[in-house]
């Protein structure tokens, strides 16, 4: 290895099949030893140095047995990478050297398969042990003896918990620090090993003890750090017997997912980044950061060891006594370009640490005689002292004597007892057993699925014929204990009778999940069914073995599939994307489609064990995943970019807070320390301002509505009754809005001050009001009547919301709203404002920051008479709402066919008054004037500043007649003025058909702001009377329409004829 500064590699790993469905591209690219990002977003490029860029995304192909063969020279498979690194490892050790190999990278990057490696394709850790002892086995000499230790821990909540012990302290293992040899885990097991067999024993006992253990605490692999060390000693006799002792520690470290390590969950936040969790991973970005800025020549630059347990057991490996190594996991998709961008530069800091190695070599004796005279000093100290000497300090140096004399002890026992104490530990355990391979070939079992590949089907339980109760351990009659989250003290009760295997949950309480659907009876199980119990305890059923498929693809059902199955039946898919697992073509870009759709189900699981611990310290909070759409604010409508946010609601005080994903991510790591607390049975009184279910309150986005502004630009009044949405499309209200032009003095304008031009309007005056006046059945309010609500909007450049009053305690809000707006002159980008966009009416709901009661008033008997009776006359009331409702939408639709044809006649009086005037002009016979329809429009104008009596009209409840003027005679010139006459004529009934329109939605929305009256029945008569009225007014207006059209255009022919 040259030099001693840090080696770095990084390896990218294949497309995990949630992106091969997804179409995903890939933003790595690799060129010797360097590698390239490509930003998804613009195509920028950053490329990268390291000693090593491994290729592992294609170019392979898996053989019979499961071994991923090389089918292009690019491609680097596990043999490659430890023939450069975990062969660099092991010539170290045997040089003396301490050796130290951590991988780094986001969760599901490929860490631990490059570390671990999965079924047949071992990873370092393994081929370098098995190495190990190959060369120890071709040793031949006699006075060179070769020992090697193993130990296994594991580092999550600052907590060290040793993994090939299967009784766990309070607290964790402590680190302690010696003089000499620097930090240490008090209390470890060590165990002496003599091949390779029994280190994969211990790995695996390591990996069962550390699979229970997540299931118990949500110490997911992603969340925690995992830190193998090997002591390899090489004792080397002399001629007189002296000894002499070359020692090595080799440290092989996988750490958590590195997206925990980043501040983002503290932005915005009041309760900043405080985790433990999160501690260890930031304090060795911190270490890195400061010996990188060592190794650049900076001074007086402090590196932050002690501020972590990571950092404290791996300062030897970090610019101490080691040869180190890293290996980056890099992931291939777009979507993780953020966090492999960061690992990136994470790696490329790193490699500039300068370690100061040196051989670990001392003669045995020496050591034994100074561990003596060490112990002796620390005596005198501990006596001389007496009971002078304080409390911390003297148990500081009574653990220093113990932990001497411990190293005495084990120097001075021989190998030879050192292995049979390691055998019998281990033949002790493999008794402990109780099943055999062969079981599960035989009946059918569960197994269990984790985040990590390495810790899936590492737990199972064979179903033998009986009955079987699954229940947190230590209950009475509970067969199959488990620890998780959310786990009851008899949750599920599992049959096996003639070969059907059935589940059913013990009590209602009991969780469980069958394929991502809620169970609440007895159901018969079939192979390959997913089976989640309570918040986090996830098994794969394998059915009997007649009901097995050969071959049946068990690897497919892993966590990914087991989330998205979940986010599936919870509508996601259906209702705000199209989910990606099935290759289904997805509603916007790809990429940003599947990164919300990732970051959904990622944030599932993490929700219920929030929900769950919530649930067991009766915080009586619950927490509900969303997805947030921005289009809902998006003044031209269109469809951006979603995102994953969180609702929580305190059920006890109704209260309800909107937490976007990095803040959600942040009180979930606190929340995490403060159960494990409540766990231990240490008091969590803590005051709300430190409470990570509490936050101060906030208004509450409701939904919002988007009220187009193109009339505007023809001075024509908008009057809407509009639904307010949410995100997620469903209705949460109702509101009545208007847009009215207006003189300065805010007097509504006349139907005479229609623009035919939009243009017309550049250069002069613009006034016009906008009024809000009420809202109805707001759900808001609804819920907890303490709640209040108001609306608010931007206009063109105004800044800051323009919103109403707050109305409280009303789910019928009148807000009275009306804001008048002047335009001095009319702009060019004003017009195009009005013509491109609208406004967005946004509904905000307010919430009181005292606690709400819920112990109701006590109320004698005829109180609670008439209460009930209002109830149900209510509740007739909204019935007959709900019809009067169905018919407003009827007419709301006819309406807006009218509009259409209105639009498309402004369409041909805009054409025609662009168009120049000019006289008829027949050529070959055939009259080319100019076309009616342009001839109507530009008409229009003149009959509306002619006499009355160029214009007679008789328009009763049962009809409209059009009279033409005796005087006017039916030439070329005018029939246009005919055209016009029955346009004026049109225009003029139909607005009266619209000020019907309005009178029937007053009524509605009096009837229904006045529904405690018992008015709704006459409400609803009224209006049934009103729309036949209007049905009738609107088509009469339209029949005369085509009558006079069609009266003009045959008289017109008629006329061409002759």
């Amino acid at each position: 290895m040259p030099g001693d500064s840090v080696k770095v590699a990084v390896r990218v790993r294949p497309f995990n099949q949630r992106e091969k469905n997804a179409n995903s591209k890939c933003i790595i690219s690799m060129s010797g030893k360097s590698t390239t990002i490509t930003n998804p977003a613009n195509g920028e490029t950053k490329t990268f140095g390291f000693d090593h860029s491994y290729w592992s995304h294609d170019g392979f192909n898996e053989n019979e047995d499961g071994v991923y063969e090389q089918t292009s020279n690019q491609y680097a498979d596990q043999r490659k990478v430890f023939g450069d690194l975990g062969q660099g490892v092991l010539d170290n050790a045997w040089q003396g050297y301490n050796a130290a190999l951590f991988a780094y990278g986001q969760t599901g990057s490929g860490k631990s398969y490059s570390m671990i490696g999965y079924g047949p394709n071992k990873g370092i850790v393994p081929i370098t042990c098995g190495e190990l002892f190959k060369a120890i086995g071709k040793n031949d000499e006699d006075k060179k003896q070769l020992q090697v230790t193993f130990s296994m821990l594991e580092i999550y909540n600052e907590q060290v918990r040793d993994l090939l012990s299967k009784q766990t302290q309070r607290g964790g293992l402590k680190v302690r620090q010696h003089p000499k040899m620097g930090f240490y885990v008090d209390g470890l097991k060590q165990v002496a090993v003599r091949n390779y067999g029994q280190i994969e024993h211990l790995m695996d006992q390591g990996t069962v003890n550390r699979t229970t253990a997540s299931t118990n605490m949500n110490a997911t692999s992603s969340r925690s750090h995992m830190v193998i060390t090997i002591r390899f000693k090489q004792v080397f006799i002399n001629e007189i017997g002296e000894s002499t002792t070359k020692t090595s520690e080799i440290n092989l470290v996988d750490l958590a997912g590195s997206e925990r390590a980043d501040s983002t969950g503290a932005t915005g936040d009041r309760l900043k980044e405080g985790s433990a969790i999160n501690q260890s991973l930031s304090t060795l970005g911190n270490v890195i950061s400061a010996l990188a800025d060592l190794a650049m020549g900076k001074k007086k630059v402090l590196v932050p060891y002690r501020d972590s347990v990571l950092t404290k057991l791996l300062q030897s490996a970090l610019g101490g006594n080691s040869r180190t190594i890293m290996i980056a996991a890099l992931s291939p998709a777009a979507i993780n370009y953020d966090e492999t961008l960061g690992t990136l530069r994470y790696a490329d800091r790193a490699k500039k640490i300068q370690n100061k190695a040196v051989i670990n070599e001392s003669p045995t004796d020496r050591l034994i005689r100074e561990l003596k005279e060490e112990n002796a000093r620390l005596l005198a100290q501990i006596s001389k002292a007496g009971g002078g000497l304080a409390t911390g300090k003297s148990e500081a140096l009574e653990r220093l004597l113990e932990e001497n004399e411990r190293q005495m002890r084990d120097t001075q026992l021989s190998w030879e007892q050192k292995l049979e104490e390691a055998k019998q530990e281990w033949e002790k355990s493999h008794m402990m057993i109780p099943q055999s391979d062969t079981e599960w070939n035989k009946y059918p079992y569960i197994e269990n699925i984790n985040e990590d590949p390495q810790l899936s089907g590492v737990i199972k339980h064979c179903l033998h014929p009986g009955q079987y109760v699954i229940g947190k351990a230590g209950n009475k009659g509970v067969t199959i204990e488990l620890r998780g989250l959310g786990i009851q003290g008899q949750h599920a009760v599992v049959c096996n009778t003639d070969e059907r295997l059935t589940i059913k949950p013990a009590i209602q309480a009991a969780k469980i999940l069958v394929n991502g659907a809620f169970i609440t009876e007895e159901t018969q199980l079939k192979h390959c069914d997913r089976i989640v119990l309570g918040s986090s305890s996830l098994f794969l059923y394998v059915g009997f073995p007649s009901h097995r498929r050969t071959p049946d693809n068990l690897d497919k059902y892993d966590y990914n599939f087991f989330q998205t199955e979940l986010a599936e039946v919870s509508g996601l898919s259906e209702g705000m994307l199209m989910s990606p697992r099935d290759g289904g073509s997805l509603s916007y870009d790809t990429s940003a489609a599947l990164r919300v759709f990732q970051e959904y189900i990622d944030l599932l699981p993490k929700i219920e064990e929030a929900n769950a611990m919530s649930q067991e310290m009766k915080k009586g909070v619950k927490f509900e995943p969303e997805v947030k759409n921005l289009a809902s604010h998006d003044s031209i409508g269109r469809d951006l970019e979603k995102s994953v946010i969180v609702k929580v609601t305190n059920e006890d005080t109704k209260q309800v807070w909107i937490w976007p994903k990095p803040k959600f991510i942040n009180r979930k790591f606190l929340i995490e320390d403060l159960y494990m607390k409540w766990s231990e049975g240490d008091s969590i009184d803590i005051g709300q301002s430190q409470d990570p279910f509490w936050d101060p309150p906030e208004d509450i986005f409701l939904g919002s509505c988007h009220i187009w502004l193109q009339s505007l630009a023809y001075c024509m009044a908008v009057d809407e009754q509009l639904e307010m949405h949410s995100y997620h499309g469903k209705e949460e209200a109702m509101i009545q809005a208007k847009i009215m032009p207006c003189d300065s003095k805010g007097r509504l304008l006349s139907d005479e001050a229609l623009v035919l031009d939009p243009s017309d309007l550049l250069g002069k005056r613009l006034d016009f009001v906008i009024i809000v006046d009420h809202c109805m059945g707001v759900k808001w309010v609804r819920e907890n009547s303490k709640r209040g609500v108001y609306c608010g909007f931007h206009f063109y450049e105004c800044q800051d919301l323009i919103r109403s009053k707050t109305v409280h305690s009303s789910n019928n809000p009148k807000f009275n709203f009306r804001k008048h707006f002047t335009i001095e002159k009319v702009a060019p980008d004003f017009l195009n404002y009005v013509q491109t966009h609208a406004i967005v009416l946004e509904l905000w709901g307010t919430q009181c920051s005292s606690a709400v009661s819920t112990s109701p008033k006590k109320l004698d008997v005829e109180q609670e008479a008439d209460i009930d009776a209002l109830k149900f006359q209510l509740e007739q009331q909204l019935d007959e709402f709900e019809s009067l409702k169905a018919s407003s939408v009827k007419l709301k639709k006819e309406n807006f066919k009218l509009r259409q044809h209105v639009d498309k006649l402004k369409g041909a009086l805009q054409l025609a008054k662009s168009r120049p005037r000019s006289a008829p002009d027949k050529r070959e016979g055939k009259d080319n004037s100019r076309d009616p329809i342009i001839n109507r429009v530009a008409a229009i104008h003149e009959v509306g500043g002619g006499s009355q009596e160029s214009l007679k009209s008789v328009s009763s409840d049962t009809g409209v007649t059009l009279r033409h003027s005796t005087n006017s005679p039916l030439n070329g010139g005018s029939l246009d003025v005919e055209i016009a006459k029955g346009l004026k004529v049109f225009f003029r009934d139909v607005r009266g058909a619209q000020k019907k329109l309005q009178s029937l939605r007053d009524l509605g929305s009096s009837a229904q702001l006045n529904s405690d009256n018992g008015s709704l029945k006459e409400a609803f008569q009224s209006q049934q009377t009103l729309i036949k009225e209007t049905e009738e007014k609107l088509s009469t207006c339209v029949v005369a329409l085509k009558e006079t059209m069609t009266t003009v255009i045959k008289r017109k022919r008629q006329e061409a004829g002759e």
